[in-house]
């Protein structure tokens, strides 16, 4: 008797997944799409695999280069569009975690997150860019932001506005975690 694969719905929703289908459908390569977005074909592979959580500038350089809204919820395959959930989800990455706070959709251009930054941490991996600009309020805690080569230390109440096209990164050398309120204009 013949067995069939199951294939969970999570595995076909996945933000892994829908990045692998929308480049396939562009005829790109992984290789291409590193080329597009600036990261190197192993973190592609990583994320479509679903070993690693995109941060917040490789979905805005996923959703320029595949031209689509990487934010936006999955669809059902039907051509509807479940609504989105009134909590959002979080996600983590290595040092930190991020909840989208702003309606999806390909004519919104300003992105709003919620960001926690772990205590004593440094940015680890690459910098990020993404094309646009970016705003950064400190709601608790403190964060040091480098941006080319000029560093900020911010604490609760400061914040900082920058040319997101520029390298940037983001630590924590703090004893107490961050929570920051992050605006990003993708124009």
């Amino acid at each position: 008797m013949a067995t069939k694969k199951v294939v969970k719905k999570t595995e076909k929703s996945s933000f892994g997944h829908r990045m692998r289908d929308a480049r396939e459908k562009m005829g790109m390569s992984i290789e291409d799409l590193a080329l597009e977005t600036g990261y190197v074909h192993e973190n592609l592979s990583a994320v479509e695999e679903g070993r690693s959580v995109p941060p917040v500038s490789l979905v805005l350089q996923l959703s320029r280069a595949l031209k689509m809204n990487m934010d936006e919820p999955e669809s059902d395959g039907k051509g509807s569009t479940p609504k989105r959930r009134t909590k959002g989800h979080k996600m983590r990455v290595d040092s930190y975690a991020y909840t989208v706070l702003s309606k999806p959709g390909t004519d919104k251009h300003l992105r709003g997150y919620l960001v926690n930054v772990d205590a004593n941490t440094e940015h680890k991996g690459v910098e990020y860019h993404h094309e646009g600009e970016e705003f950064e309020y400190v709601l608790s805690g403190a964060v040091t932001v480098q941006v080319g080569e000029n560093i900020t230390r911010l604490r609760k109440g400061e914040s900082i506005h920058f040319n997101s096209g520029l390298r940037h990164k983001l630590s924590n050398p703090n004893p107490e975690p961050a929570e920051l309120l992050v605006i990003i204009y993708v124009p």
